[in-house]
């Protein structure tokens, strides 16, 4: 932090404690009750993309809500500037399961930031809501095969408006989480010109 220490404000310094305190007191302590319900949970299932989450991750997102520190990655929620918020995102990048608590991992971020700048009221009501609430989980599909789809550019699905509707033409795979049962919504890279 020091080569910014006079970029960042003091909101920063009481967030990041915030966030280091929800880490070693709520979520550290936690791990063994989640490691054994995701362990169970895993035994219902015949592959691990389909084990739902723990039940106690609803808890630890009451938590995260309660303390402030849900959806830190929209500066409009967290009032952090990017540079304060990615010192945050590095704490979380050690913890995964703080990560989902509080609601700051991929590909639900990018997701919620492409609704709440893009979408249409309706959407935002039924898909960015239950996204910021944590309720639902979300999909990217962005991979094609053929193609080093990783570069947008080299994109090959087609989106063409047919009248009041679009239709898409492509072939998506190995899109992450898409076999959750907590995944409601994908959001598809594809071309339109």
């Amino acid at each position: 932090l020091l080569p910014y220490k006079e970029k960042l404000s003091p909101r920063f310094f009481e967030i990041r404690d915030k966030v280091l305190d929800f880490v070693e007191n709520v979520v550290n302590p936690a791990m063994s009750t989640v490691d054994a319900q995701t362990a169970e949970l895993m035994k219902t299932v015949d592959d691990p993309t389909k084990c739902p989450e723990p039940p106690i991750m609803k808890e630890l997102r009451a938590q995260a809500k309660a303390r402030g520190i849900m959806n830190l990655f929209l500066p409009e929620v967290c009032q952090l500037s990017v540079l304060e918020y990615s010192p945050i995102a590095e704490i979380l990048g050690m913890n995964q399961v703080a990560n989902l608590a509080m609601n700051c991992s991929a590909p639900d971020t990018g997701n919620m930031e492409v609704l709440e700048r893009y979408g249409t009221p309706e959407q935002k009501k039924t898909w960015l809501e239950p996204l910021l609430n944590g309720e639902i989980r979300s999909a990217y599909a962005m991979t094609e095969p053929g193609v080093a789809s990783s570069d947008a550019t080299n994109i090959c699905t087609r989106i063409e408006r047919d009248g009041d509707e679009y239709v898409i033409n492509g072939h998506k795979w190995w899109i992450t989480g898409a076999m959750r049962p907590e995944c409601k919504l994908f959001i598809l890279m594809g071309k339109t010109s």
